[in-house]
């Protein structure tokens, strides 16, 4: 969508993290502030909310201006949010308008213009609705989303920045640990469990298959949201790993359902976007294959390891991630609203990729799970039409730099904006 955009003064614009961080979202960040410092004549201040969404709620602001180019040209390689993020859902514009209103107070307060949301399916139904009470409102701003999630379940771009990452942690501790695990399973552990992120789409889950390169090779069992768990068919093909190469890695994501659709580690409470708090099906189904055929076992959860391992990052993941930071902004010179940036995959081998773009409308709320012909026919492995699509994104290394053997990160200033509303906001 394009809209005309007064050139007579440049005007603020304000970014934002949301959801889960991941190793590369500070790339995105560095992506945005580094194009929006190109365009003077198109923008004044760029101020990153603290806390995400929360920082424009409240008033919370920090002067991205006051950051050295050094300290942003780190942002680069430095994981976790640098400015805060936050599980934060607005409801509908109906059911809470106090809430649209006071960021439109909040933002003509600032006198900003332009609306940088980087996150996942949520952050995008926010940037959206965000876009469309701007409008209602009558107050001119433009609204670029910026994705982001390590489950890789947006619809329409090919891929999603900081799934690569994840997804390259995830295949080389299961390659490293399955080793391990066969070296010792003659006389000890004959059973590994790794139960990784993925609440829906077993993206992340389906990358551990590139460990393996031929037939017997870890992990012989993956668990996928997408596949009804079965205990008798998931024990059997255990017992026969073990039965054949002496051992059996299993991994798991942490959406894994039953036959009627519920979690198999639901704990009963919700999070903040109203998602069921999961936790633990890793030792749930390693203590299965204790009780039911005796092995002894370990277990581990990757958690937030996989999405902040900034150390092993994809090369690719990184330039993409700060692709889609820096086309946002050129979208919003350009004149487009209500848009973000996507990833289109121009071929295979060589890997190429290009920018394209979406409507948030098309991308809030949907999610994309692995399809059925990427996952084997009896349900616990990856096919090559699987293999074909991941093997790209975890390509090539781009490490940070170290100092005494760390690497060594970044931190933002994070000098606060002087507030200008009188009225506070609780959340």
């Amino acid at each position: 969508m394009r809209q005309k955009i007064g050139r007579s003064r440049p005007r603020n614009a304000f970014y934002a993290q949301s959801g889960g961080v991941s190793a590369v979202i500070n790339a995105s960040a560095c992506g945005v502030i580094e194009t929006v410092r190109k365009h003077k004549a198109v923008f004044g201040k760029l101020y990153a909310g603290r806390h995400g969404i929360i920082g424009a709620l409240t008033e919370d602001l920090v002067d991205t201006g006051k950051e050295s180019a050094a300290a942003i040209r780190a942002l680069r390689h430095t994981p976790g949010g640098a400015f805060g993020s936050a599980r934060y859902k607005l409801a509908g514009i109906d059911q809470n308008r106090a809430e649209y209103t006071r960021l439109i107070e909040v933002f003509k307060a600032h006198d900003i213009g332009y609306f940088f949301y980087n996150g996942g399916n949520d952050s995008m139904d926010t940037a959206h609705k965000v876009s469309e009470i701007g409008r209602i409102l009558g107050y001119p701003l433009t609204c670029i989303g910026v994705p982001k999630t390590v489950d890789n379940d947006l619809p329409i771009t090919d891929c999603c920045p900081g799934f690569g990452s994840a997804a390259k942690y995830v295949a080389v501790a299961t390659r490293e640990a399955a080793l391990d695990v066969a070296s010792m399973a003659r006389t000890s552990t004959k059973v590994f469990v790794l139960e990784v992120m993925g609440r829906h789409a077993g993206w992340i889950a389906a990358a551990a298959g590139l460990a393996g390169s031929v037939a017997g090779d870890a992990p012989q069992v993956i668990l996928f949201p997408e596949i009804a768990f079965q205990a008798d068919k998931f024990l059997a093909k255990v017992k026969s790993s073990v039965e054949r190469y002496g051992y059996c890695v299993v991994v798991v994501s942490e959406g894994v359902r039953d036959a009627g659709g519920k979690f198999l580690a639901e704990a009963g409470t919700k999070d903040a976007f109203g998602h069921a708090q999961l936790g633990g099906v890793g030792p749930l189904v390693a203590e299965m294959t204790r009780s039911a055929l005796g092995y002894k076992f370990h277990w581990a959860v990757a958690d937030y390891l996989q999405r902040s391992a900034r150390h092993i990052a994809s090369a690719v993941d990184v330039e993409q991630a700060y692709a889609v930071g820096r086309a946002a902004v050129e979208f919003a010179v350009a004149g487009k609203n209500a848009v973000l940036p996507v990833i289109v995959r121009k071929s295979e081998k060589p890997y190429r990729w290009t920018i394209g773009e979406a409507p948030l409308a098309a991308i809030a709320n949907k999610e994309k799970k692995v399809p059925r012909n990427f996952i084997s026919a009896d349900g616990f492995g990856i096919t090559a039409a699987c293999r074909r699509y991941l093997s790209p994104l975890i390509g090539g290394e781009d490490h940070p730099p170290y100092r005494d053997g760390l690497p060594e990160y970044t931190r933002m200033r994070g000098i606060a904006v002087p507030r200008k509303l009188k009225k506070p906001f609780v959340i």
